[in-house]
């Protein structure tokens, strides 16, 4: 028998799968959920040629869609249409072609309909990337069909 915190995460994976699924971006860009669970996921992706700027770097767009879309499994992980009402990112170091980038986001509260996640942008190695931090809003309804 599986405890409720097991059925939740459960049910936060299941959301974020589905989330992945639907969307034409994440699986263009080859962003892999390596966990999700209630507040909180974790997404990585490769950087090829195409995600660099001029400067040969990772182009800050590509971090912070990255990072948005850690931030959206998590703030969606109850099953409830949530999206970003703020977001702001902090870039501190450069990331270059093939590095493996990995975005944690990270629950910090959760008040009415407003919850608050930061994401820390990692290489694989460890090295710091970028600092998100995300406000969200629930706006009502499920991403999956309720059970009954």
């Amino acid at each position: 028998m599986s405890s409720p915190i097991q059925d939740a995460d459960h049910l936060a994976r299941n959301v974020a799968d589905a989330m992945l699924e639907r969307e034409g971006t994440a699986s263009n860009w080859g962003l892999v959920i390596e966990t999700a669970k209630v507040g909180y996921a974790r997404v990585r992706m490769v950087l090829r040629a195409d995600m660099l700027n001029g400067h040969r770097t990772a182009h800050g767009g590509m971090i912070f869609a990255l990072a948005d879309t850690a931030f959206a499994y998590a703030c969606n992980s109850r099953n409830q249409i949530t999206v970003a009402q703020q977001a702001s990112i902090h870039f501190l170091a450069p990331a270059h072609e093939g590095d493996v980038l990995i975005a944690e986001a990270y629950e910090d509260a959760v008040i009415g309909r407003s919850g608050s996640y930061r994401v820390d942008v990692r290489t694989k190695a460890g090295r710091p990337i970028a600092y998100f931090q995300g406000l969200s809003r629930t706006i009502g309804g499920a991403i999956l069909p309720l059970e009954e």
